[in-house]
Order: structure tokens, then C-alpha cells, then sequence
């Protein structure tokens, strides 16, 4: 398949740039996978489409303030880290802006020399190795110093730094959110555990290669990304036990599918793992585990929305996507949800 078979035109204006107030009160297209059949609804509307006996599998990582702006000592110039991996206990895989300034020995400061860096390798892709320099707990200084790295495509500050968890966000680790989950409240998990449907966490720590653009023209010829994921043995019982029973695995966004996914045997079974995975789903993937997919609204051409269109065919998702524009849906990481059922 072809990359512009994934193209569609969006205007800048439909691009979230601020979370909903309510987060179940965004709105929700649903949309049949066999017959491209569509409704729309309001987010906690979705309880209506779980039945008893089937299991949402939510992503329960937790995004890390990794911005990091500081100086290059000596000369002052201003720096830019992204955290994006870490190595061993102080060694972080990072991105630095501008690059040039960072050659293996430079050296950096943060907040009034709380916190100090040494570039000591170079990493894929010109990613820098970076070992930090501080004293007491790093993930306090962290949370003090750093800034949530948001989308580039979002432009306006965050009021609160919890605008950009999950309500559920427990494993820190991830330098981006898995926003398909930003749109639950415990009110409504409350409401779906009640009417009997399972909830299944794992964790896969989501790196920005989320919004690395696909460069080649032949899809097949894309490199994806790894990441690192965790899928404890009672969670995988709960899914084989409802898989056995009928009932149905609806994955809350595209990380979770990406896990259960990885770890799926050709009979729809998933065993408790960790590791990390670097799957690429595209149409002519045959789903193993995943039934139905709860996700947000995508980018053109992006490894996410060649994920969706495998769930149903992708003249299906391309139409439905069309018609949100239409109508005027917010699109990615703080728009609007779609269910694909």
C-alpha cells in the first residue's frame, strides 16, 4: 500500500488545542467495522456499547514532565532536552535542540544547578546519551524542573499538568500519553466495572516516534518504532477467561492494541510478558486479540490511522474520517474519540 492511500485533508482549525472541561462529555463517533455504519454520541456514551462480560484493556502509563530548558556551560546559549529513554539509572537516551551544541563531553545546567548533564554518546538517529548530575531524588527535581512534552502540533501552555494523564496513570515512563484513555473518569470506569465488563491494565511507555511521520511511499518499507511494554499474568487470565467466554476485548487506543497485539498467540491468547515491541499494524494485519478499539482522531499518513484502518478496511475508516471533518470533530491527542466496534 501506498502512503497517500492514508492522506485526507484537515483544516488547521479541527486540531484540539485544549482539553475538554469534562473529559467524557467530548463527542464520539462510532463507527461499525463491517458496514461502515456510523452514529454519534457523547464520550460516556460508550457505556452503552460494552456488555457484560466483555474487558477494556487501558495503558496505565504515566507521562514524565521530560522537557527540560536549560544553558550550555560556558557559554550560556539556551538548550533544549527531551527525554525520551532511559539507559541505566542516571544515563538518558535524549533529544537536544539545537543538536550542534551538543557534542559528546558538552556539558549543561537546569533550574540554578539542580540538575547538571554531560553528553557522553550519540545514539540512532543523532539522538543524544546523555548521564545527569544531581543530588537527592531525580524524579522529584523532574517533576520540579521539567515541562510535559505536548504534541507539536499543540501550541498553547497547559493550566495543569494533569490535563495531559489519564485518570488511571499509575507506571511513569512515557514521553507522550496514551490519549484514547484522557476521555475516562472514575465516575464512568465505576459505571462500566458495575454493569459487569472487565478492566484489564498494562503498560506500554510511549515514545515520540508516536508522531514520527512515514517518509517512505510504500508503507511496507517503514521502520517503526520500539517500546516497552508490561502485561501482568492476572490481566492476561482476565482477557483469555473472556475471549473463552464470548465475550469481547475492546483496547482503549492504539498502545494498548499495539501490547496485546505483540503478545498474542495465533489463537487470540495472551500470556503475561514484558519487552519491547516494535509491531506495525497496517491493513492486511489480521487482529488476534482485539475486538474492538476506542481511540482518538489521527494524522494523515500516520502509523496510528494505518492501525485503525486494519481494524476494518480502510476505505471504511478513510469515508469516516471524511465525515468528521465534515461535521467537525476535534481532532488528536485533546479532540474528539471514535469507536470502532
Amino acid at each position: 500500500m501506498e502512503l497517500k492511500d492514508f492522506y485526507f485533508d484537515l483544516p488547521e482549525s479541527l486540531i484540539a488545542q485544549h482539553p475538554y472541561e469534562k473529559r467524557d462529555e467530548c463527542r464520539l463517533l462510532v463507527l461499525d467495522k463491517e458496514n461502515g455504519q456510523i452514529e454519534h454520541k457523547v464520550f460516556k456514551d460508550i457505556i452503552d456499547y460494552l456488555k457484560k462480560g466483555d474487558c477494556l484493556v487501558l495503558n496505565d502509563t504515566r507521562v514524565i514532565p521530560a522537557r527540560l530548558i536549560g544553558s550550555k556551560e560556558g557559554s550560556g546559549g539556551k538548550i533544549e532536552f527531551l527525554l525520551l529513554k532511559r539507559k541505566e539509572k542516571d544515563v538518558w537516551e535524549t533529544l537536544v535542540k539545537p543538536g550542534k551544541k551538543a557534542k559528546i563531553g558538552a556539558r549543561f545546567k537546569f533550574g540554578d544547578d539542580l540538575l547538571t548533564a554531560e553528553v557522553i554518546g550519540i545514539g540512532e538517529e543523532g539522538n543524544r546519551i546523555v548521564k545527569f548530575y544531581y543530588e537527592g531524588i531525580f524524579e522529584e527535581i523532574l517533576d520540579r524542573l521539567g515541562q510535559m512534552p505536548l504534541p507539536p502540533y499543540i501550541t498553547e501552555a497547559l493550566e495543569d499538568k494533569e490535563q495531559y494523564q489519564t485518570v488511571y496513570s499509575k507506571n511513569e515512563g512515557s514521553a507522550a500519553a496514551p490519549t484514547a484513555g484522557l476521555h475516562f473518569t472514575d465516575e464512568l470506569l465505576n459505571e462500566i466495572k458495575e454493569k459487569g465488563v472487565e478492566i484489564v491494565f498494562l503498560t506500554l511507555h510511549v515514545g515520540l516516534g508516536t508522531f514520527r511521520p512515514v517518509k517512505v511511499e510504500n508503507i511496507e518499507e517503514h521502520h517503526m518504532h520500539s517500546e516497552y511494554y508490561i502485561l501482568s499474568e492476572e490481566g492476561a487470565n482476565t482477557i483469555n477467561k473472556v475471549k473463552e467466554n464470548g465475550g469481547k476485548v475492546i483496547s482503549v487506543g492504539t498502545t494498548s492494541t499495539r501490547t496485546l497485539e505483540t503478545i498474542g498467540g495465533r489463537d487470540g491468547k495472551v500470556k503475561g510478558a514484558s519487552g519491547w515491541t516494535d509491531i506495525f499494524i497496517y491493513p492486511g494485519y489480521e487482529y488476534k486479540v482485539v475486538d474492538g478499539l476506542i481511540t482518538n482522531f489521527h494524522l494523515p499518513e500516520s502509523t496510528l490511522i494505518m492501525l485503525v484502518s486494519a481494524l476494518s478496511k480502510r476505505d471504511i475508516v478513510m469515508k469516516a474520517y471524511e465525515i468528521a471533518v465534515k461535521e467537525q470533530y476535534r481532532f488528536f491527542s485533546f479532540g474528539d474519540a471514535m469507536f470502532i466496534r
